[in-house]
């Protein structure tokens, strides 16, 4: 079988699966979860294959077109290399991971056949994004996934979050598509095509006449699809959605087109310093202000959504300075350690009964509770503050590398401005990032108080896909360095020494300062004297809490949503927590300047529809309703006023004639 062959199966098995899940999901729901889980583990084999056999070497390209479309054909296209073929690989795992993940997590789900067969289109969506070589087909993938998220996260429609936060994601993502498809016509235009192959060509010979613009079009759609600043809010709130969801969302779908997107097109941003310069302005803002707000907080979901959105800010910052390499290798290491991270936040969410921060601070051992989930969450978090030897400390390196190589001069298409942008803030990000992950799991599994909640333990498939996942967690970083540089446009992936010892120390000190204002709010909350809320009949929240940790008692209920006196993000936000908890307000900017106004237009447009339009047709009906009226009120039925009105009326018109013969 060929290679292309092989890549042309990999989407198709799970289209294939999704379909006979949705059509035998009520007639034979026994077949559900082979259907699930079975195409799904098929296309990551053949995607392995087709890694194989592709190598990092020369891409592998094919074409068909079905039909002609004009002057710009559209053609069923592949164009793998070797970025395609490993975040192909990276795409299967993660979407195996929560197929079976979900046979556990999801098993009494009634809804769980159309939720499996989603989760197969969407992963079917993807693949057909990153093997596509062809930018309509890649677009139809693009939009198939909008489609499949708005489902996913609205998977739970009973409760009004998730209905809004579907919704909202689905509106947010189209707004940076149309200006996305936009750009796109605006680009095959240029070039006379929509094969990769051709566009980057044509980028080559300088045949793009406008590329500042185009770039800045297409980065709006990538800006919506991988939540970056300003279309990153639709991400924390997508957090409604069952949590295998948001593991493929965050770690391999979705989020990651927006990113591998640019990479597989960077020349065209390369021909635009503009363009580049505005990609790191962005990358900075969304690493920076989506750790701070993941520092403040208290959803343990939301704290890994405002981390992806933070993350992925690493990866265009690695583009914005002119190495994909950096970004497509973090985005592999991010894929694994951030599923881990999702996947063990539904086992620690299950058997606190809780997804409060606040809340778990006040349980007892529930690491006992989790063991597999607390093992693995700590190398997962390790790997996501960039401590070595784990494989985030090799990605994100890389992007450190690329920022002080722009940022000294040392590369061609990436300005000084943009590279010290990215640089800056990438090593401010990891103070931060190490700060949120130290709070995650101190909150989480240092807790003090009452004995945690013995849901017993959870199914065996949940906790043996976190120890798989926990392997690349631990050791891709270190092995693709040393093994798959070609795969990564032959750079040498060799962590530097000054950028080692910058990134790791930062992260060292975030961690630690971290755990030094932990230790010193829990003291001073375990000083709180007992009855001091009784002094405060206002029930002042914060007091509140600290009596629950210092008496031992039970603290659930209302009480999980107070604010926590032990909480080391308030201490090292200080006045600054309460804007990050809010994502600083930046939803509330969008609701005066955009959600408000329209609303108000539409408040106008059904006025005037009601009161002005209708008045009109009310007023053309009225009219004939009055003629109809007086002549039925003439229609007497007798025999005498008929012959009246017509004698009268023969006299009348036949005076009306004599006098105008007599005036002629």
């Amino acid at each position: 079988m060929t290679t292309t062959t092989l890549a042309v199966l990999v989407p198709l098995l799970p289209f294939l699966g999704a379909a006979a899940g949705l059509l035998l999901g009520r007639t034979a729901p026994g077949f559900v979860r082979p259907l699930a889980v079975l195409p799904t583990l098929a296309s990551l084999v053949l995607a392995a294959l087709v890694a194989a056999r592709q190598g990092g070497g020369a891409a592998v390209d094919a074409a068909t077109e079905l039909t002609p479309t004009g002057s710009v054909p559209i053609a069923l296209a592949l164009h793998v290399d070797g970025f395609a073929a490993l975040v192909a690989v990276l795409v299967g795992c993660v979407a195996t991971c929560v197929q079976v993940y979900s046979t556990g997590y999801l098993r009494d789900d009634p809804r769980y056949p159309s939720y499996a067969a989603l989760v197969s289109l969407f992963t079917s969506a993807m693949f057909l994004v990153v093997y596509s070589g062809d930018l309509m087909v890649l677009l139809v993938g693009w939009e198939v996934m909008g489609i499949c998220s708005y489902f996913l996260v609205g998977h739970y429609w009973e409760t009004p979050e998730a209905r809004a936060a579907s919704l909202k994601a689905f509106l947010v993502t189209k707004l940076g598509d149309v200006p996305f498809l936009i750009g796109l016509f605006a680009l095959a235009t240029d070039a006379g095509s929509f094969r990769v192959t051709k566009i980057l060509g044509a980028v080559a010979h300088g045949s793009i006449d406008h590329p500042t613009v185009i770039a800045l079009l297409l980065l709006a759609g990538v800006a919506g699809k991988s939540a970056q600043f300003p279309l990153h809010t639709w991400l924390p709130d997508a957090m409604a959605g069952p949590t295998p969801v948001s593991a493929l969302i965050h770690a391999a779908t979705m989020v990651a087109a927006g990113v591998y997107f640019v990479a597989r097109l960077l020349p065209l941003f390369e021909a635009s310093p503009a363009a580049m310069l505005v990609l790191a302005v962005m990358a900075a803002v969304t690493m920076v202000g989506s750790a701070l707000a993941a520092l403040a907080q208290d959803d343990i979901k939301r704290v890994l959504a405002y981390s992806t959105i933070g993350q992925l800010g690493y990866m265009t910052g690695a583009l914005a300075a002119g190495d994909r390499g950096a970004a497509v290798f973090h985005l592999l290491t991010h894929g694994a350690f951030k599923a881990l991270l999702f996947l063990a936040a539904g086992v620690i969410i299950h058997a606190a009964g809780t997804n409060s921060l606040a809340a778990m601070s006040r349980m007892r051992n529930l690491r006992d509770r989790v063991p597999d989930a607390y093992w693995t969450t700590t190398v997962a978090l390790l790997a996501l503050a960039a401590i070595p030897p784990f494989s985030g400390f090799f990605s994100k390196e890389s992007v450190l590398v690329a920022a002080e190589r722009a940022a000294t001069g040392h590369t061609a298409h990436a300005s000084g401005a943009a590279g010290w942008t990215v640089l800056v803030a990438g090593l401010l990000t990891a103070v931060l990032t190490a700060g949120y992950a130290m709070r995650l799991w101190l909150l989480a599994f240092r807790g003090r108080g009452t004995e945690a909640p013995d849901h017993g333990r959870q199914p065996v498939v949940m906790n043996a896909v976190l120890w798989v996942l926990a392997l690349p967690s631990l050791a891709l970083g270190g092995l693709a360095f040393r093994v798959l540089p070609d795969w990564f446009d032959g750079r040498d992936l060799t962590p530097a020494l000054t950028t080692s010892v910058l990134g790791t120390g930062v992260a060292l000190v975030g961690g630690i300062v971290t755990y030094a204002a932990w230790r010193h709010t829990t003291a001073l909350a375990s000083r709180v004297p007992l009855g001091a809320v009784a002094a405060h009949p206002e029930g002042d929240a914060a007091l509140v809490e600290a009596e629950a940790i210092a008496s031992h008692t039970p603290a659930y209920g209302d009480i999980a949503s107070a604010a926590d006196p032990s909480d080391p993000g308030r201490l090292l936000l200080g006045p600054l927590h309460r804007h990050a908890a809010a994502g600083f307000h930046l939803d509330a900017v969008y609701s005066t300047l955009f959600v408000r106004p329209v609303l108000a237009a539409a408040s106008l447009v059904r006025f005037l529809d009601r009161e002005v339009v209708d008045t009109y047709v009310r007023g053309a009906g009225l009219l004939p309703r009055l003629l109809g009226a007086a002549v039925r009120r003439a229609q007497t039925g007798n025999v005498q006023t008929y012959v009246s009105a017509l004698l009268a009326g023969t006299v009348v018109l036949t005076v009306a004639v004599v006098l105008v013969a007599t005036g002629a």
